[in-house]
């Protein structure tokens, strides 16, 4: 018997229990706004629901006087075919924030594979542990180089170690949340950790011989100092606002980021968005790919590598029903007027 996302949730539930993440029907931040340890910010926690709230406040255009012919949601990126233009974004100290039914690596490892097999691809996550890198790209390479290992902003020295593994796993990208030099563990590392300048990003993806691709980027003059970086991508993300309160919905500053950028990089937009309409929008405002996190840790602690092939066929599904409800028969035809 196949199971539905509803059931999926409740096993969630079960296995995760209600103290930190309540695994709520829906994934809004109300629940857990300010839960650290737990999946909520370090502040109020106003940003997280912000990002979801921001995706509803945009509507679809309906058109169905259009041709009959099927849909497909395939994408192509940094030579790789993908069956959705869906990503499963990095999570970290999974024990600390939701259970300790799993720990980083095992995590990683059903995410990695789950989600190949899915047709989609992962990004890992990194820490304060030199382990957490080292068993997220034993994993990646076991699974063909599909997964994007994502590095924290570490001075040049550490970073070069970092990505002497992700290399050797055949990982076909690597990327930095820079956004997480507002993680509390970041401050007062040596070497120093956090910020950096354009000129320090440089010499970062100057090492780098695969795409790069910058996540946290929030306002047009971040995406063009990641641009002058030599970015291949951005992460349009403020972290799923658990970083810094206050900050704009992600939904909020992305077609201003795509206008500025206008296709000299490829955008992901994280932060909120919960199902096919979500991402259709997103999509339509520009995007080239979407980045779902917090869903993903439901649906592993939930069923593991099944509860990832739920969650994925859910949104596919409603991605799907979507652009055929507004007129598009490709990603390419998905278009800013499809939204308003």
């Amino acid at each position: 018997m196949i199971m539905n996302y509803m059931e999926l949730m409740e096993k969630s539930r079960e296995v995760m229990g209600t103290k930190l993440c309540k695994s709520c029907p829906v994934c809004d931040g109300k629940a857990c706004r300010n839960t650290i340890p737990g999946p909520g910010a370090k502040g109020i926690g106003d940003v997280a629901m912000r990002n979801y709230d921001a995706w509803k406040n945009i509507r679809v255009n309906m058109d169905t006087i259009t041709d009959n012919e099927p849909v497909s949601t395939e994408l192509e990126l940094f030579g790789h075919t993908f069956k959705y233009p869906i990503f499963a974004g990095p999570v970290g100290a999974v024990g600390m924030h939701y259970s300790d039914a799993y720990d980083d690596n095992g995590y990683n490892d059903i995410l990695v594979r789950g989600c190949m097999n899915a047709g989609i691809c992962a990004f890992t996550g990194d820490g304060k542990d030199p382990n957490i890198m080292i068993n997220a790209t034993r994993i990646i390479k076991e699974n063909n180089g599909y997964g994007i290992p994502t590095v924290k902003p570490w001075s040049l020295e550490t970073y070069l170690e970092k990505l002497d593994l992700a290399l050797n796993s055949n990982a076909f990208a690597v990327a930095m949340d820079v956004d997480a030099a507002g993680l509390p563990f970041l401050k007062g590392c040596q070497p120093p950790a956090g910020r950096m300048n354009t000129e320090q990003l440089k010499a970062i993806i100057s090492n780098t011989p695969v795409p790069f691709i910058v996540k946290g980027v929030m306002s047009v003059k971040g995406a063009l100092k990641a641009k002058e970086a030599g970015a291949s991508a951005i992460v349009v993300s403020n972290h799923g606002g658990r970083v810094q309160d206050q900050t704009p919905a992600t939904a909020e500053v992305l077609e201003e980021i795509v206008k500025a950028v206008d296709g000299r990089m490829k955008i992901f937009v994280d932060g909120g968005l919960r199902n096919g309409v979500d991402i259709f929008k997103a999509l339509a405002l520009g995007a080239d790919a979407v980045i779902v996190a917090r869903p993903f840790v439901n649906a592993i602690y939930g069923a593991k590598e099944e509860g990832i092939q739920v969650l994925v066929d859910k949104l596919g599904s409603e991605l799907v029903d979507t652009m055929e409800m507004c007129g598009a028969k490709s990603l390419k035809d998905i278009t800013r007027d499809m939204v308003r």
